[in-house]
């Protein structure tokens, strides 16, 4: 008995010893939203963790003593990391985590108001994109980097020299508005042009808004805009580097230094360097499949710090590229000759934007832009220089009294074009266009109960062409829960007439242009219906967000292909057109290595119009897809640090611009997708690197998609007196040369590697 009595005291003693060795970690995790449940807890470097619960509480028994590092991660939210001390229990209270921008729906925007405001409490639906959205497919420009942006595709308009506009639910580029810091530097003719060596290192998100936004931004805003915010000085790291080449030997370099001046002066520096110089001709046609550039663009931002946090900035950036496309055999030495053809253009540009708050009680703040387009270019023989200056000024009172959030604001945008066509010529020979446009908006937005608001505004503007244009604006928000939000906008969209934007065809040569009589306005009338929902499933987010949109045109600007293959004629519409349709996104994010965001869109657009009988007879719109979808997938191994990101696209068959009745080219694309895959390895102290390949299924357009490539200046096509093709045995189909039947790249499949470095 004694020595089992013995045995006894010893394993309780152990027991007690062992109780000793262990301790417990607790606590609770919040946001400003309320708990967060099945967050996941542990410690760093083991396999020690626990859950949150509904109330976010947690609890890790069994933890050894010693000194650890406490990791709490939760879906949508940033991670959390302390190091702690565990000799003891500990109670470690209240932990409070801040929602992060990959959920998309808390991140604040100000597109759609021209206030901050959370996305998920903007009445005005508003697409956000961190640079991490564009960096799984990286690319030389903006104007590439919105391929995989559901509703929204980058349209080239020339085969030769691959310039390009923004479609936004199949409306044309001239109807999108492109921002800078919230102000127009990218439009009128620049809008073919502008929208490259915007240094991606100096992105710090894009915001998309899809429908009218003339009630605050004014004319072009028609179709939608996309407002490309740059990084805070501030804030950015200290040095950013991303550089890639291609197999095509391609080479992008972007650079970002934030530099610290003075105590409250700060800047960031950046730069973006594009260079391709390697014809290349896979369809045989003798034209270059990718057009030649050389490009160079460098930007300055400064910030000042000053009293209550009032704003001042003031950023500048000055571009030029030199581009050509033609014959594989074109050099400069034939460059605006007749001999061997090839489409080359100059293009330098200087953009300033700044902001300043008055130094007063009230929150009034003065925006201006400045940007200055200078263009020398050919198409063959044919000389287009254009010089385009327009200033953008903007005044804006910001008020809050009791639940309405109030603004107002005065504007004034002079645009200066001139050109060495007759679109600036009168019968006293040249007359460049000097057009003023002063304006004035009021925007109210009502938030009379937790859960609605309804945001009224109105804009009017004065063009010294047109006369009067009023633009109002009505939106509905409901938020039902943290979950579920529903939206219901209504409004109006112009835009005034700047003839040389409506389409590229008009500079190549190809064709006259045409004004059938003096042209009005455009107006439209736009309504959206919105609803997004958050679904919260096995610890991981599903948010879905679907948008219907129905849009009505008068006096829409049509150019006519159709009646005249040698020319383009310009006249409003007789009648009506209709843009409609209806877009689903999916976002799914996860504690697992999975995150997905998938988007489809289905639209009809078309033009109704007076026949020769007198008749209204619909048509389809040209190069417009009936439907399209994007999709980003990616999977990540954390413990080697190495992703995988397939992106892509596909899109419906568009009506395509043929030259006539026994043009034998295909009336319609063919259903046509461009997918993408890229790996990524990151090593230590900032560096990752980077490789993949572009355009997987290796498609290009049919090698017929230049219209006699080999008679670029007509010489063997014949006229009769009304200038008509006449069919001839060398051409029967009554063809002249035109490079505007494009409808997706050249450019075929392709390897590229790259690096990254950020040092904080």
């Amino acid at each position: 008995m004694r020595r089992i009595a013995i045995f006894c005291l010893m394993v309780l003693a152990a027991g007690q010893v062992l109780a000793q060795n262990v301790v417990s970690i607790s606590g609770e995790v919040r946001s400003e939203a309320g708990p967060i449940e099945f967050a996941n807890v542990g410690l760093k470097g083991t396999s020690v963790g626990s859950f949150t619960d509904e109330n976010g509480r947690f609890v890790i028994n069994n933890v050894k003593p010693g000194q650890y590092t406490l990791v709490i991660s939760g879906v949508g939210f940033e991670s959390y990391e302390k190091q702690i001390d565990a000799t003891k229990n500990i109670k470690l209270g209240l932990i409070s985590m801040k929602e992060m921008a990959i959920d998309l729906q808390e991140v604040v925007v100000v597109s759609g108001t021209m206030k901050e405001i959370s996305k998920m409490d903007s009445p005005v639906p508003v697409d956000v994109f961190q640079p991490a959205f564009f960096k799984m497919n990286p690319v030389s420009s903006v104007f590439e980097g919105l391929q995989n942006i559901n509703g929204v595709r980058p349209q080239l308009n020339c085969n030769v020299c691959n310039t390009g506009d923004i479609h936004i639910n199949g409306l044309e580029g001239p109807y999108t508005m492109v921002l800078l810091d919230g102000m127009p530097i990218v439009s009128g003719l620049s809008t073919v042009y502008g929208l490259s060596g915007i240094p991606s290192s100096l992105i710090e998100r894009m915001e998309v808004v899809k429908g009218s936004a003339s009630a605050l931004y004014g004319s072009e805003a028609v179709g939608g805009l996309i407002n490309i915010i740059t990084k805070d000085p501030s804030k950015a790291p200290l040095v950013s580097v991303d550089a890639f080449g291609t197999s095509w030997m391609e080479f992008n370099t972007d650079i970002g230094v934030k530099l610290k001046t003075t105590d409250g002066v700060s800047s960031l520096f950046g730069v973006n360097y594009f260079n391709y110089q390697n014809p290349i001709d896979n369809n045989n046609d003798n034209f270059t499949d990718l057009t030649q550039q050389h490009r160079i663009s460098v930007f300055n931002k400064w910030n000042f710090e000053r009293k209550e946090n009032r704003i001042a900035s003031i950023a500048g950036r000055y571009f030029y590229e030199d581009r050509w496309g033609g014959e594989m055999n074109w050099d400069t030495e034939f460059r605006g000759g007749d001999e061997i053809y090839g489409e080359s253009i100059y293009t330098q540009r200087i953009e300033f934007v700044g902001a300043y708050q008055l130094p007063i009680r009230e929150k009034i703040v003065f925006s201006g832009s400045y940007n200055h387009h200078d263009q020398n270019s050919v198409y063959g023989d044919m000389r287009f220089i254009a010089d385009q200056k327009i200033a953008y000024g903007q005044l804006v009172w910001d008020k809050t009294v009791a639940t309405h959030s109030l603004l107002g604001g005065a504007t004034y945008r002079y645009t200066f074009y001139d050109d060495n066509t007759t679109a600036t010529e009168n019968s006293t020979g040249n007359n460049p266009d000097h057009v003023n446009l002063p304006g004035f908006f009021v925007q109210d937005n009502w938030n009379f109960s937790p859960k609605h608001n309804l945001l009224m505004g109105m804009r009017y503007d004065y063009d010294s062409r047109h006369g009067d244009i009023w633009s109002p604006r009505l939106a509905y928000k409901w938020r039902a829960d943290g979950n579920n939000v529903v939206r219901l906008n209504f409004g109006t969209g112009f835009r005034v007439v700047n003839l040389f934007t409506e389409d590229h065809a008009a500079l190549t040569g190809a064709r006259n242009v045409v004004i059938e009589e003096e042209l009005a306005p455009e107006q439209s009338y736009n309504m959206s219906l919105n609803y997004v929902r958050k679904f919260i499933i096995n610890k991981s987010i599903l948010t879905a967000d679907v948008s219907g949109w129905y849009t009505h045109f008068t006096n829409k600007i049509i150019p006519d292909y159709d009646s005249d293959p040698n020319l383009i004629i310009y006249d409003n519409l007789d009648g009506h057109a209709v843009s409609k349709g209806v877009s689903l996104n999916l976002n799914y994010v996860s504690y697992s290595p999975w995150r997905a965001n998938v988007g489809v869109t289905f639209m009809d657009v078309t033009n109704t119009e007076r026949n020769d009988l007198g008749e209204l007879e619909d048509s389809r719109q040209i190069l417009t897809e009936r439907f399209m979808g994007t999709w980003t997938l990616s999977y990540s191994w954390h413990n080697v640090g190495l992703s995988v990101d397939y992106t892509g696209n596909i899109y419906g068959s568009m009506r395509l611009p043929l030259l006539g009745e026994l043009d034998p080219r295909d009336e319609f694309s063919p259903v046509w997708s461009i997918q993408n895959i890229q790996f990524t390895k990151k090593l230590n102290k900032g560096w990752e690197v980077y490789g993949g390949v572009k355009n997987l299924l290796n498609f290009t357009p049919p090698s017929n998609s230049i219209a006699r490539a080999y008679d670029p200046f007509d010489r063997n096509v014949d006229f009769d007196a009304q200038g008509n093709v006449v069919p001839t045995a060398e051409n029967p189909n009554a063809l002249t040369f035109d490079p505007s039947y494009v409808y997706a790249p050249n450019q075929g499949i392709r390897g590229f590697l790259g690096f990254r470095y950020t040092l904080k």
